[in-house]
C-alpha cells in the first residue's frame, strides 16, 4: 500500500491524478468567469510562450505601455510546455481533477504551486477575501497500471454526472427531469470529455495517449461507449475525493 499523499515523491515520466477542493468544501468556482480564468491559466502554463517572438516584440518602439507590460509579464511567467502533459481534467464548483504526465521529477510540484498561487490571488482579490482557498496542499496519486489510467479518465469525466444524480435525487418530482439530464450536466461543467469525443480541440490538452487504447477505426465512439460502463470499485479505489478510502499510488 502506498504511503500518505502528503509525503509526495515524484517519478519522471509518470502519470498522476491531481486533485484538490476548497477549504471547508467551499466553492472555488462561483461563476463562469472563474472557470474561464482557471482554464486560461492552464493554457498560459502549458502552451509554449515563444520567448524569442515576445522579446522581438519588445524591440518595437511603437508598443504602448500596456502592451509592453503585458509582454513583460508573459516573459516572467513560468512555463511547463514539454515538462507537463495534461491528459484529462474536470472543474467542479468546489474541486478540480487533473490527469497529468510529468517529464521531470519536480515538474508537477512547480506547476501546481504556480497555478494554485495565481488562482488563489485572483479569487481572493475578486471576492474580497484573505487566506487559503484550498483544503490543504493538492493531492497527487501515482497511476501504476494501464487499467487505473483508463478508469481514472472515466471517473474524472463522470464527475458532473455524479453531482447531477445527487442534485436530482434531492429535487422535487416536477423538476427532476431537467435536473437529471446527463448531457446538460456534462455541458455545464468544464471538462475534457468533449475532446475525447472528437467534438473539440484544445491546444494545451492531449487525449491521444488515452484514445490509443481504444478502437483504431473510431476511438472517439469507443471511448463514449466506455464512459457508459460503471467503473470497477477495485480499480478506482484510492483515486477519488472520498478521504475515507485508502489512497493508492503515492510512493
Amino acid at each position: 500500500m502506498a504511503g500518505k499523499n502528503e509525503d509526495k515523491i515524484y517519478i519522471e515520466n509518470a502519470y498522476y491524478h491531481i486533485y484538490n477542493r476548497g477549504v471547508e468544501k467551499r466553492k472555488i468556482f462561483q461563476e463562469e468567469q472563474d472557470y474561464a480564468t482557471f482554464l486560461s491559466y492552464l493554457k498560459t502554463y502549458l502552451i509554449p510562450k515563444g520567448e524569442k517572438s515576445l522579446s522581438e516584440k519588445l524591440g518595437n518602439s511603437q508598443l504602448s505601455y500596456r502592451e509592453r507590460d503585458k509582454i513583460l509579464k508573459a516573459l516572467r511567467l513560468n512555463n511547463f510546455a514539454g515538462e507537463i502533459t495534461l491528459l484529462a481534467y474536470c472543474l467542479m464548483p468546489n474541486h478540480f481533477h487533473l490527469l497529468i504526465k510529468q517529464k521531470s521529477r519536480n515538474a508537477i510540484d512547480m506547476f501546481m504551486n504556480s497555478i494554485g498561487t495565481r488562482y488563489t490571488m485572483y479569487f481572493n482579490r475578486k471576492y474580497y477575501r484573505v487566506g487559503p482557498l484550498y483544503q490543504g496542499t493538492y493531492k497527487a496519486v501515482l497511476i501504476e497500471t494501464d487499467a487505473q489510467l483508463l478508469h481514472l479518465t472515466r471517473y474524472i469525466h463522470q464527475n458532473p454526472l455524479k453531482i447531477n444524480q445527487h442534485d436530482s435525487s434531492q429535487s422535487s418530482q416536477s423538476s427532476q427531469s431537467s435536473q437529471g439530464d446527463p448531457l446538460r450536466a456534462l455541458l455545464n461543467q468544464p471538462s475534457s470529455y468533449f475532446n475525447y469525443l472528437g467534438k473539440r480541440k484544445t491546444e494545451w490538452l492531449d487525449p491521444t495517449e488515452i484514445l490509443a487504447y481504444f478502437s483504431k477505426s473510431n476511438p472517439n465512439l469507443s471511448y463514449k461507449d466506455f464512459m457508459g460502463v460503471e467503473e470497477s470499485i477495485e480499480i478506482i479505489t484510492g483515486f477519488t475525493l472520498d478521504e475515507n478510502q485508502p489512497r493508492k499510488g503515492s510512493p
